[in-house]
């Protein structure tokens, strides 16, 4: 998704509203599953039946999830409004931009906690999947047009396989759901890399 077509969070209540590790965790499980009710997250989360349509509800106030077809009380089904959420402190005022901060923060605690579960049970997947999950990381020099580039590129490339998001009859033989995340920050300063300033 390009920057152009990303629809950014600014509202600092919605973002304060996404602040939270097992908000992150029902998200998770709704883009995994379509679907799902509070019980199901309990399941998932470890958390209670009744916080989690607690969190539920919360999502559903700021519009990330909604109610699904079937079901009623606690077993009445919830689905994600969007598959995607952005958000980010450029451009923002100050209340808005410590949200977006925090949420920031919150997101990344869910996503390292996530690779942390897969590192401890990597080793009772078969070899293949051993051999293809993992982790890399390189430092480059680039301007800041080259890194959006290099990020867009990204985009272009898991776009092919979105069409299996919703059709599993488009998903080969074999194919699991796995998480990709892309993040591309500046190193912290060297002493060859400091602007100049007069």
């Amino acid at each position: 998704m390009t920057e152009d077509a990303r629809s950014y969070i600014t509202d600092p209540k919605a973002l304060r509203a996404l602040s939270h590790p097992t908000r992150w965790t029902i998200i998770e499980l709704l883009g995994a599953e379509r679907t799902a009710t509070a019980t199901r997250c309990a399941e998932y989360s470890g958390e209670s039946v009744a916080s989690c349509s607690y969190h539920l509800g919360m999502l559903a106030k700021y519009g990330f999830v909604e109610p699904a077809e079937g079901g009623d009380g606690r077993e009445k089904p919830w689905r994600l409004t969007r598959r995607d959420q952005s958000w980010r402190a450029a451009d923002l005022e100050p209340d808005a931009a410590m949200a977006a901060e925090t949420l920031s923060e919150v997101f990344l605690d869910h996503e390292v906690g996530q690779i942390k579960d897969w590192v401890r049970r990597a080793s009772r997947e078969s070899a293949q999947w051993q051999e293809a999950a993992g982790m890399s990381g390189r430092a480059l020099y680039c301007t800041p047009d080259e890194l959006v580039a290099l990020q867009a590129g990204f985009d272009e490339l898991v776009a092919a396989y979105r069409a299996r998001d919703d059709d599993p009859a488009a998903r080969p033989d074999g194919a699991r759901l796995v998480r990709l995340l892309l993040s591309g920050r500046l190193v912290r300063a060297r002493s060859d890399d400091r602007q100049e300033t007069p």
